[in-house]
């Protein structure tokens, strides 16, 4: 009797060990405590070349470019090959395809559950930031529900009063009613200074609006004093998200490229491009190493593309203008500088200095969205699925299982 008591107490204590160890692997090792996605508006292969060449050359390498983990995404809405940018944020932050226009919300009007509402109801602290209004379709689908996503104050106030998002920074402070963010016992920063003072051990929620609608592009300097950069949010945000000894998921929209690119300024598209890789880099230096960070863009905007023979070296204002042929280095497949650009280079300095540098092959009021697949990159655990050609509901998929 004494002998099997041994085997059976010895079968226990395997069992126990065995579980624990399949415990370990599966919560404790192989879950990342912080879960941040960047989306990149307009972020293809195209514009990771051309911004990398924009900011040290040929030579140079972009944080983005040290992943370990790349894919194209298959990015089509449920009716149009072709998606808008609530169509496009929709699939990420919910796993489903839905129709252009719509905002996590079925065929039938029916709500989606998001990522960030997941975390939440699984105990993770949530967070959103965006270099322009809170409001705007790509992050708006991480925490609102609508069919029509073109209603900026029925967006804010479902912001102030569902709870799914602890702390949200960026734009967009004319659609916020003042009044229901102090009823609801909300912090709001208005400038970095403000920001900074906030500790994280207090509990109310945090929206911080930093402008009336998006924030200054990066280059604006002097609108842009005392506003956080985008890198300055995300520090902030991982600084007050990772209290919580669940761990955090943070949605990052970089906005102002996709600004920049409807307006067909090249070198606006490029800096905030650029902007967006300083915000990964503070991601994965404040985040530390059990952190997953995925990447990806949305839609392809306006088909931009520089063209010709730069030389290896040449970076920056090299590659702006015209080249020495007086030809155009960036040109569009879209958007407001369509026409022809004249070569004959004998006319008046002031008749050149009038010229479409950045054309159009055609011309519309702003950029359009374009047919071509976006990027997705990913470091840290629970980010290897990124591989191949993969549809943009995976991307939900990858940071479901990483929760």
């Amino acid at each position: 009797m004494k002998w099997r008591n041994q085997i059976l107490a010895l079968i226990c204590l395997v069992a126990f060990v065995g579980l624990g160890v399949l415990y370990f692997q599966n919560w404790v090792v192989q879950k990342p405590f912080g879960i941040i996605l960047f989306v990149g508006e307009g972020l293809t292969s195209q514009r990771i070349v051309a911004a990398r060449v924009y900011d040290g050359g040929s030579d140079g390498r972009l944080e983005i470019d040290s992943f370990t983990f790349s894919a194209r995404l298959k990015n089509y809405s449920a009716d149009f090959a072709v998606p808008d940018s609530s169509a496009a944020a929709t699939a990420l932050a919910t796993g489903t395809k839905v129709k252009n226009g719509a905002l996590s919300v079925d065929q039938t009007g029916g709500a989606l559950r998001t990522i960030l509402e997941i975390a939440h109801d699984e105990g993770r602290t949530t967070g959103i930031i965006s270099d322009g209004a809170l409001v705007n379709p790509t992050i708006a689908a991480f925490y609102a529900h609508a069919s029509n996503a073109k209603q900026p104050r029925e967006l804010a106030n479902a912001l102030i009063e569902r709870e799914s998002v602890d702390i949200a920074l960026g734009g967009g402070s004319s659609s916020f009613d003042k009044e229901k963010l102090k009823q609801a016992n909300i912090r709001t920063p208005k400038n970095l200074a403000e920001l900074e003072e906030i500790s994280g051990w207090q509990r109310p929620r945090v929206i911080g609006l930093f402008a009336e609608n998006d924030l200054p592009f990066s280059d604006e300097l002097t609108a842009r004093a005392e506003k956080p950069s985008l890198a300055d949010m995300v520090r902030r945000a991982i600084e007050l998200l990772q209290v919580n000894r669940r761990g955090y998921i943070l949605m990052v929209d970089a906005h102002l490229m996709a600004s920049a690119a409807w307006q067909n300024q090249g070198e606006r598209t490029l800096r905030e491009t650029v902007e967006l890789d300083h915000a990964i880099r503070t991601a994965r230096e404040f985040g530390g190493a059990n952190v997953a960070i995925v990447v990806c863009g949305d839609v392809a905007i306006g088909g931009m593309n520089v063209n010709g023979f730069p030389f290896r070296y040449d970076h920056g204002v090299a590659i702006l203008g015209l080249n020495s042929a007086g030809q155009p280095w960036i040109t569009w497949a879209t958007g407001p500088n369509g026409g022809k650009v004249h070569e004959n280079t004998d006319q008046p300095t002031t008749a050149r200095d009038s010229l479409n540098t950045e054309p159009a092959a055609l011309e519309s009021p702003y950029a359009l969205n374009a047919l071509e697949d976006p990027v997705a990159g990913g470091t840290g655990r629970r980010t290897q699925k990124l591989q191949g050609t993969m549809e943009s509901t995976e991307i939900f998929s990858i940071l479901r299982d990483a929760l």
